[in-house]
């Protein structure tokens, strides 16, 4: 069983922080995705599974056994690193039979083995060539089969496709997801790309300045951030926010964010009540906001004009400012090419789509 245990993880570089009690377990065969801006702990949390960082507290296991002091080699992970790292005076072949090499594997044993992995990632003609001789698509997958022929329990990868242009990158990921269902194997993935965790991971963890913030599926994530980080990171363009307080007036609660305000339905103002939450942070994400060129009778609306358009082809973002707030909406092309720069419209939204966070603590309320 390739299970993998974080228990309390610290690791520190002087007086800073990079992972800071982490608590996670990722389950036999599974593809967990970390994710999180650049300094969020991610890979450092990868290095120290890997056994190239040593933790300052904590304890890690693969399986059943502590791993915390058990050198690299000894913990049956194999980890695939952005930069390749392929041997250039190596050949295709060499470079993938080099870990069975060095542990004294037979010949023949090992011939198979590379014929077999280099059939699995395709890349069977290749075997002959240096890595210079590749393109980074191919040096990619040469560092995956470098990885996978000794058959390992945990399969680490830390930004791999990040050297790939944008059309390659798409290929791989579908590709490395079919790979690590199809071998079954434990699988942790690092990466800044949010498009990546969320189409590949079973389950992403979402860390920042060495915090885990949230680990879900990535649906989950999306439509439920479990705070104010998670709402903004997760997204393109992120969810939309404004700061407010919760007032009540004449039996009814209302969102007061200055330029912005409404009424809040509700059994959603009970739930805010209930937190005893007075100042709030109001999230919407911009495919929930609906565009009206006049003012609803009865719904709650925010006047808005529209700022800049920004055209993606099959749909449109539109900037709309408030006074000194701006907001995104995703439209169709149609509605926007009925739209002029400085044209009032009023947003309306689903109200089951919105979210409220505790504005001192970041949680989310709703």
């Amino acid at each position: 069983m390739a299970r993998v245990k974080i228990d309390h993880l610290v690791k520190k570089f002087g007086n800073v922080i990079a992972v800071n009690h982490l608590n996670l377990e990722i389950q036999d065969k599974q593809f967990m995705v970390f994710l999180g801006p650049s300094g969020c702990g991610k890979t450092t949390a990868l290095r120290c599974i890997a056994g190239l960082e040593t933790p300052d507290e904590g304890e890690i296991y693969i399986g059943d056994t502590l791993v915390n002091n058990l050198p690299p080699k000894d913990r049956d992970v194999a980890m695939v690193f952005q930069s390749y790292a392929l041997y250039p005076h190596m050949t295709v072949y060499d470079n993938i039979a080099f870990p069975l090499k060095i542990r004294k594997v037979d010949k023949k044993e090992i011939d198979a083995k590379v014929k077999k992995v280099a059939e699995l990632l395709r890349i069977s003609e290749l075997l002959e060539r240096k890595p210079k001789q590749l393109s980074g698509g191919q040096a990619q997958r040469v560092a995956l089969g470098r990885s996978l022929i000794r058959e390992p329990k945990v399969w680490l990868m830390d930004e791999p496709l990040s050297n790939l242009d944008a059309k390659l990158r798409l290929y791989m990921r579908a590709e490395l997801k079919r790979l690590q269902k199809e071998l079954e194997i434990t699988t942790i993935y690092v990466t800044h790309d949010q498009a990546e965790a969320m189409t590949m991971g079973d389950m992403v963890a979402i860390m920042n300045l060495g915090i885990l913030q949230q680990v879900d599926t990535p649906d989950t994530v999306f439509n439920r951030p479990a705070n104010v980080f998670v709402a903004g990171f997760i997204g393109s363009p992120p969810t939309n926010m404004a700061e407010g307080s919760f007032v009540e007036k004449n039996g009814a609660a209302y969102f007061d964010g200055g330029n912005i305000k409404f009424k809040i339905p509700k059994e959603i103002a009970e739930v805010i009540k209930a937190k005893s939450a007075t100042e709030l942070i109001f999230g919407v994400r911009p495919r929930d906001l609906i565009i009206n060129t006049k003012a609803p009778l009865k719904e709650a609306y925010i006047p808005a004009e529209v700022y800049v358009q920004e055209p993606l082809g099959d749909e449109v973002v539109l900037d709309l400012k408030m006074d000194s707030s701006l907001f995104k909406a995703i439209v169709n092309p149609e509605l926007s090419e009925s739209l002029s720069i400085g044209q009032k419209v009023y947003l309306t939204f689903n109200e089951q789509r919105v979210h409220f966070f505790n504005k001192v603590t970041g949680e989310l309320i709703y």
